[in-house]
C-alpha cells in the first residue's frame, strides 16, 4: 500500500526556517519524481518544487526559488522540503506527492499519490 506522509510544519516567525520530511511506504522514492504543493485558505493548490526520479534535476515555483530546497534520501525512502525565510505569504498547507512521469511535474495532475499534508503558517 503506497503511502505518503508529511511531518515538520508549525507555527514560525517571518524570517524563520522549517524543514518538512516526506516519509514514503509502499514504493521507494528513487523510483519516482517527487514533488511538493501547498494551498492556502480560499486558493487552488500550487506547485511549490519537484525532484526528478534520477535525483539530477530540481526545480522550484519562481516564489520560493533561492528560498526553498528539495531534496532526497534514498536510504531514509524520505522527500525533504528546506524553507529558509518564511513569508507569511509562504502560509499554507503543504503536501507532498509522487509521480512515474520525467514531465509535467509542476502540475498536480502529473502525480498519483498525495500525502494528507502538513500545515505552515508563518506570522509577520
Amino acid at each position: 500500500q503506497v503511502q505518503l506522509v508529511e511531518s515538520g510544519g508549525g507555527l514560525v516567525q517571518a524570517g524563520g526556517s522549517l524543514r518538512l520530511s516526506c516519509a514514503a511506504s509502499g514504493f521507494t522514492v528513487s523510483s519516482s519524481s517527487m514533488g511538493w504543493f501547498r494551498q492556502a485558505p480560499g486558493k487552488e493548490r500550487e506547485f511549490v518544487a519537484a525532484i526528478s526520479r534520477s535525483g539530477r534535476s530540481t526545480f522550484g515555483a519562481d516564489s520560493v526559488k533561492g528560498r526553498f530546497t528539495i531534496s532526497r534520501d534514498n536510504h531514509e525512502n524520505t522527500v525533504y522540503l528546506q524553507m529558509n525565510s518564511l513569508k507569511p505569504e509562504d502560509t499554507a498547507v503543504y503536501y507532498c506527492a509522487a509521480s512515474p512521469k520525467d514531465y509535467g511535474l509542476a502540475y498536480a495532475s502529473s502525480y498519483f499519490y498525495w500525502g494528507q499534508g502538513t500545515q505552515v503558517s508563518v506570522s509577520s
